[in-house]
């Protein structure tokens, strides 16, 4: 596989790829500007928190969460009787979730995926509002995944932040995968684009330092659920 610039890489040997496996080592976004952030990769592969399973909650069936990771989401909404499926574009995500009885796809959010606009809920967590670098463009393709009367749900950072950027997985030895688009978004820069969009803030609520918010289309918002 090559990046944008061409440069060869093992995708095997890629950070993200290697935090898919359980018990590896922390992994960090490394932003173009030399900042880092870790990433929350012992979540990924445990039970849901009690913050997710504010979440779980408030999800109607059939569930789609995008960037399903290793899959606790859409496995927890199965085991409660929850129609979900997961996309990832990490095939190692993908095996992870289906070899623990999850649902998922190996394909990007931009892609044809099944049920579109018959969606009850589209997941957006851990971050994933920062896929693709353009927040306005996966909400507006979001959106169109949704039913009529189906919500968004998308957690936000905890700070005040809107920013675009450019990023690559790195591990602890400084080992790196490809630069690609991404995005950081408070509650304020989703509530902009929201309106934008014309969705309408259905509800808004944390759990410790995580913020989510559901967002739903005007005429089938009856506040929150």
């Amino acid at each position: 596989m090559t990046t944008d610039e061409g440069e060869l890489y093992d995708a095997d040997e890629d950070p993200y790829a290697l935090a898919l496996r359980p018990g590896r080592e922390p992994v960090f976004l490394r932003l173009a500007d030399g900042r880092r952030i870790q990433m929350p990769v012992h979540r990924w592969h445990e039970q849901p928190t009690v913050a997710d399973k504010t979440v779980l909650e408030r999800c109607i069936g059939p569930v789609l969460d995008v960037g399903c990771g290793p899959g606790r989401m859409c496995r927890a909404l199965l085991s409660r009787g929850v129609f979900a499926l997961g996309v990832d574009i990490a095939p190692r995500a993908v095996a992870l979730t289906t070899a623990q009885g999850g649902l998922a796809l190996c394909r990007s959010v931009f892609e044809r995926l099944p049920a579109e606009r018959g969606w009850q809920t589209v997941l957006l967590i851990d971050g994933n509002i920062g896929i693709g670098g353009d927040p306005h463009g996966l909400l507006r393709r979001c959106g169109g995944l949704i039913a009529p009367a189906g919500l968004l749900v998308v957690e936000v950072d905890p700070h005040d932040v809107e920013e675009l950027c450019t990023a690559r997985f790195e591990n602890l030895q400084g080992q790196s995968g490809p630069f690609f688009p991404w995005a950081r978004l408070g509650r304020p820069a989703l509530h902009r684009i929201a309106e934008d969009l014309a969705f309408s803030l259905t509800d808004q609520w944390g759990y410790g330092h995580r913020r989510f918010l559901a967002l739903g289309r005007p005429d089938s918002a009856s506040g929150p659920r």
